[in-house]
């Protein structure tokens, strides 16, 4: 009697898998951007950026309204170009050095970037992610600040507070806060505890920039262009054509009622200023992220 052959199986065979593919390094950077932001949002450092912003509001506020200064309230840019062209840089720096200043080295400090190096995750795609996190943070004191200052230009001057002007003293603003959380990310990547980090570009942008920027003036008569606080004096000057036009040390005039006020500025023109900062902005990212791959976790 011949063997019968072998049965088969006739249920259907399962589906092919589909091999996984891997999360995308931007899909990870927004998903950590997003952990990040919920981390700032519900912290005491926001709150504190926010009270810092309110409080420098409120004094420029009570200040203008009890001195009303002619000068000041002439016109709309007369106003912008004092209180937001300086007021704003503060705010950004505090904000760079508040949101910034330990967002890498904090990593190392705290132990959280060895668990967080373990993970299928570059480290370009960490380094992206907290530096958007910490830019929207920033920007959201910036533009609290600049709706302050904008509710203020509404009680003077009506429904012509906002300018053009003003908008493209914003961006440049904007563009200001880039390059100085770019600086900051650099040195907090520099450095493996997040105080030095933190305090080093605090001096460096509230103090140290400045005095090097007057040194090299009055010793060496040269313009400091390499200098990041060198451009954002444009952030005021795009209020007055004149004294965004004429680079270097010269005499600018603020118009207003009996001829307006003249100061001695240094200022680089606008399209100088927005190149050094997005000069510094491409060079301080590039050597940040570079030192922050070299660093080994323990």
């Amino acid at each position: 009697m011949a063997a019968s052959p072998p049965a088969t199986s006739t249920a259907p065979s399962p589906p092919a898998r589909h091999e996984r593919t891997p999360v995308g390094s931007l899909e990870q950077a927004f998903k950590l951007t997003r952990y990040q932001l919920r981390d700032y949002f519900f912290s005491r450092r926001f709150i504190l950026m926010m009270a810092i912003v309110a409080i420098i509001g409120a004094i420029l506020t009570a200040v203008v309204g009890y001195y009303r200064p002619p000068a000041f309230l002439a016109n709309s840019d007369a106003f912008y170009a004092t209180l937001w062209g300086s007021g704003v840089t503060v705010v950004i720096v505090f904000a760079g050095v508040i949101f910034g200043g330990d967002a890498i080295a904090g990593e190392f400090q705290n132990r959280t970037g060895y668990f967080l190096m373990g993970q299928p995750i570059r480290r370009a795609t960490v380094y992206v992610g907290k530096y958007i996190a910490a830019f929207v943070a920033a920007l959201t004191a910036v533009v609290l600040f600049a709706l302050v200052l904008l509710a203020n230009g509404s009680f003077y001057f009506g429904a012509g507070a906002f300018t053009a002007n003003f908008g493209a003293s914003f961006v440049i603003a904007v563009v200001y806060l880039l390059a100085l959380l770019g600086a900051t990310f650099m040195f907090s990547s520099l450095f493996k505890t997040s105080t030095y980090a933190t305090l080093v570009v605090a001096v460096l942008f509230l103090f140290g920039f400045m005095i090097l920027q007057d040194l090299i003036q009055g010793l060496a008569h040269t313009t400091p262009w390499y200098i990041l606080t060198y451009a954002d004096s444009i952030i005021g000057g795009v209020f007055n054509a004149s004294c965004a036009s004429a680079p270097g040390t010269h005499t600018c005039t603020q118009p207003g009622p009996g001829g307006g006020f003249t100061s001695v500025v240094t200022n680089a023109t606008i399209p100088e200023g927005v190149g050094i900062m997005i000069a510094y902005f491409v060079l301080t990212a590039i050597l940040g992220l570079l030192s922050f791959e070299r660093e080994e976790f323990s």
